[in-house]
């Protein structure tokens, strides 16, 4: 099977015409020396749902490129380590990808906190990092993008709060308590939250920091239902979101449930036991039978995956994207791997990607590390454990591709 995302390889020796069935033709002989890729994403423990999303989009993403000649004939190779969600255990991570397994770029990491306590590795090594999933707002704030060797594929988290402040204020709802974990992605969230229901003059009427492994939510949704809330933002990863879905239930709140992408992983509504049914959240992607990319895409998934399904769909399409994104780069610099070379040909991509999520023409620049801008995100919803456009005039202009601005 060839990569059906159809990409051109420009002033490269591999031209992989996938869309029309081409053949891709190695510049190097058989054996080359495989081209080592790092990976560094929760595998186990309460974000393992999709830090194992993520590794599967890596994996789909190489196991194509491999199948149509590598780069340049050289195999690639994913080099994964589990960071466990744990700070600590992400750098060092790093330092073994960069020092030890001499990879020639980095995909990673899933938790804001983690990043956070990574980046410095990167930046001193002048090694690349591509985020694919984490969307903390500091991630991409803490070197300025001139100097920076940090790129992100998620959107960040102050675009995700400007986008749920601007839906509440577009239903009329005055008031809101924000339940956020604590860690450095709770605080992070919170912040942005704060300032964009501000903007709305939308009053924040009740707060809750809880932490991790929280298992009674009950009280809170009462105290805030009790201070006057008419919604509840939640900032959040893992089994906490499913917590506080069955507790709105329990306390008979009406007004809605409504968070970032990570209420669409699937562990929140297996976890809720269907409470989490109507719950809203920011989206990169949702299954659209419009959109023959995602289609082809998630059908190949299915077959990578054995029939099983994605803890996050977007964790999986984000990931698949960077890996592609970066070795098109990588053609780009002739080969050139080094940090400042792959840094350069992000920030002027001369390629056009038709991705999974969207189609990247300049999704960089020497200013902007982000790929993504606030007209590329949807307002998705669970409906009968099932994710789905949340206005339905979404739904029918889904298949018009969203560029950044």
């Amino acid at each position: 099977m060839v990569n059906s995302q159809g990409y051109r390889l420009a002033q490269a020796v591999i031209v992989c015409a996938v869309a029309s069935g081409g053949v891709a033709q190695a510049a190097e002989p058989a054996g080359a020396e495989p081209l080592r890729i790092g990976f560094v994403c929760p595998q186990t423990g309460g974000s393992a749902d999709f830090g194992q999303s993520a590794r599967h989009g890596a994996e789909l993403a190489i196991k194509e490129i491999n199948e149509v000649g590598g780069y340049r004939g050289r195999p690639l190779v994913l080099v994964t380590r589990d960071d466990r969600a744990d700070p600590e255990a992400g750098r060092k991570a790093a330092e073994e990808l960069i020092t030890k397994e001499k990879v020639a770029f980095t995909v990673g990491f899933c938790n804001t906190g983690v990043a956070l306590r990574a980046l410095d590795v990167f930046q001193s090594h002048q090694h690349l990092l591509m985020v694919p999933v984490a969307t903390g707002s500091p991630i991409t704030q803490r070197y300025p993008a001139a100097s920076s060797f940090v790129f992100r594929m998620s959107p960040r988290d102050s675009l995700q709060s400007a986008f749920l402040a601007q839906d509440v204020a577009r239903r009329g709802l005055k008031k809101v308590a924000i339940f956020a974990d604590r860690t450095r992605y709770g605080d992070s969230g919170l912040a942005d939250l704060e300032r964009e229901l501000s903007r709305h003059r939308i009053a924040l009427v009740h707060v809750v920091r809880f932490d991790l492994g929280a298992n009674d939510l009950l009280a809170d949704v009462q105290a805030a239902k009790a201070a006057g809330a008419e919604a509840l933002v939640v900032y959040g990863v893992g089994p906490e979101l499913a917590v506080l879905a069955r507790a709105r239930t329990a306390a008979k709140f009406s007004g809605p449930l409504m968070g970032p992408w990570t209420l669409s992983l699937r562990s929140v509504w297996e976890r809720s036991g269907g409470t989490a049914e109507g719950a809203l959240m920011v989206q990169s992607i949702l299954p659209d039978p419009s959109n023959e990319r995602r289609i082809s895409f998630m059908a190949r998934m299915r077959r990578h995956l054995g029939g099983g399904t994605l803890g996050s769909l977007m964790a999986a399409a984000q990931t698949y994207d960077a890996i592609h994104l970066v070795t098109l780069a990588l053609f780009q610099t002739r080969g050139d791997a080094s940090g400042p070379a792959l840094k350069s040909a992000l920030e002027n991509f001369q390629h056009s990607y038709s991705g999974v999520v969207t189609t990247y023409t300049r999704p960089f620049s020497p200013s902007d590390h982000d790929a993504f801008s606030a007209n590329m995100i949807w307002l998705g919803t669970w409906r009968q454990g099932a994710l789905t456009y949340a206005y339905p005039e979404d739904a029918r202009r889904a298949a018009m591709v969203r560029r950044k601005e």
